[in-house]
This record gives C-alpha cells, sequence and structure tokens, in this order.
C-alpha cells in the first residue's frame, strides 16, 4: 500500500473517533465547554494636581515639584485641585507655601497652602495663634532634635524669694513653627548645627505668659514630646504668672471668725 494511502487512512480513523466522541458525550447530555475570557473595566480617572517630592512646612511649590496624576473618579474628594476644576492650579500655584508637611505623592489641597506671599510665618499661623521667639541652645534646645512641627514644653528654671531654685512648666505640648537649624549628611553620619532662637506657636493668654517667664527665668528650656502626644491639649499655661503670683500652693485659714488666705510656706503663729 502506497503511504499516500496509509496517511489518509490514519487521518480518518482519527477523525472518526474524534466524531464518535463528541457524539457520545452529547448522548450522555454533556456540553461541550467554552473557555469564557473576563473583561475587566477601568475606573475614568481624573488629572489630580500631586507632589512630586516631600514637602516639608514652610516649602514653596513650583512646577518641578508638583504635576498632574491620574486618580480614580471615584476617590476624588472636595478639596482636591484637578484639571477640571483648575486647570491652570500648575502656574496660578507657583510661590504658595506648604502650611503642612506634604508627602510625595500626595494631592494638593487647598486646605494645606497659603498663596504666594513674602509673609511666609503669617501664612504658616493658623487663626487666632501668635508666633513667638525664644533663645535656645544644645542645653535648652534638647541638643539640636527639634525640627519644625515638634512638640515642646516650655520648662522655666527660676529663684525664689529665699534664693533656692524653683523649675516649673509654664506651657505644655506648643507646635514649633520655624527654628534656626540646619542638618547637613556627613560621610561618618548626620550632624546638626543648633540655631538660636525657636519660634513656638502660642494663644494670645500663653503669649502673655512667655513674655512674663523670659524676664523671671534663669534660664528657659524646650522639652521634646512624642508625636504620640500631639492630640493632646496645647492652650495650657501657667496663669498665675500674669497676677504676679509665684506659684505656691495657697490655703484658707480661718481665724477668728475670718478667712485668712495665706500660702502653704507661711508659718502660723
Amino acid at each position: 500500500m502506497k503511504p499516500a494511502r496509509i496517511i489518509i487512512l490514519a487521518v480518518a480513523v482519527v477523525s472518526a473517533g474524534v466524531a464518535g466522541l463528541l457524539a457520545l458525550q452529547i448522548a450522555r447530555g454533556g456540553k461541550p465547554s467554552i473557555e469564557m475570557q473576563k473583561v475587566v473595566e477601568r475606573e475614568p480617572t481624573i488629572n489630580v494636581l500631586v507632589a512630586k517630592e516631600s514637602l516639608p512646612v514652610g516649602a514653596r511649590l513650583n512646577p518641578d515639584v508638583v504635576a498632574w496624576a491620574p486618580w480614580p473618579q471615584g476617590s476624588i474628594v472636595e478639596g482636591f485641585i484637578t484639571d477640571q476644576n483648575r486647570p491652570d492650579a500648575v502656574d496660578k500655584l507657583n510661590g504658595a507655601i506648604a502650611r503642612m508637611p506634604i508627602f510625595n505623592g500626595e494631592p494638593i489641597r487647598q486646605e494645606k497652602i497659603a498663596d504666594s506671599s513674602s509673609r511666609i510665618m503669617s501664612s504658616l499661623l493658623p487663626a487666632g495663634k501668635r508666633a513667638v521667639a525664644t533663645e535656645i541652645s544644645v542645653a535648652t534646645g534638647a541638643g539640636g532634635f527639634i525640627l519644625p512641627n515638634d512638640r515642646v514644653d516650655v520648662t522655666m528654671v527660676r529663684k525664689n524669694g529665699t534664693g533656692a531654685y524653683l523649675t516649673e512648666t509654664v506651657l505644655s505640648n506648643v507646635r514649633v513653627l520655624a527654628i534656626d537649624q540646619q542638618i547637613q549628611e556627613n560621610p561618618d553620619g548626620s550632624k546638626a548645627v543648633v540655631g538660636t532662637t525657636a519660634t513656638l506657636e502660642l494663644t494670645p493668654d500663653q503669649t502673655k505668659v512667655m513674655a512674663v517667664a523670659q524676664q523671671m527665668a534663669e534660664r528657659l528650656s524646650l522639652a521634646l514630646r512624642s508625636v504620640a502626644d500631639a492630640q493632646e491639649p496645647d492652650n495650657t499655661a501657667a496663669d498665675y504668672l500674669l497676677s504676679g503670683g509665684d506659684g505656691s500652693p495657697v490655703v484658707q485659714v480661718i481665724k477668728t471668725g475670718e478667712i485668712v488666705t495665706g500660702a502653704t510656706s507661711a508659718t502660723q503663729k
């Protein structure tokens, strides 16, 4: 038999076998399996203005540090700057100031920036707050580890009437707005050059307390707080300094039916 006939016969046998198997599957009620491919639809996106790098407090915006990036339409929230509501935002915000830290890839929100102005410090201050400067050194500034946006306690060391030293916290958990400190990286590690002035964010009453403390104190120190304390109240102050008191506890003594007020250190006769 010729090879060509053998090949034709083999193909016919295989075809008959496949046809038989299909007929048997249909007779048993089975259906030929058809592979379905799932189609995934992408959510529409809108271009949102984001930071191309991390921006610290006080940094100025410019076309090199911001860019448009696609953002899922369903995740757009109020406050985002998009190419639909502000198509000229890159040019209009050139020179604007970051009032809060902005991280790399984070959308730029209007509440986190201030309009372009040469008055940087006034732009960083929230409404109702005051900026007050105080002198610091390595010993009084936590060794140079205090940076803008940190929280600190202000501690005063002074002498009382007998010449003994007293230590008290006059302000608690206040925010540092600025500090004339630079940090440079060296091959052998980081090195901090400590500045001489720290600027604190205070309420009007805290401003008065700070002014009195600066006059009374032998030394004012800043104690660095944990970042976990940021949510604690920051409006406490040693108000007795405004009335001329010395902070000593006061007791009431009743003598011959009248109330006599005096300090606990007073000697009763």
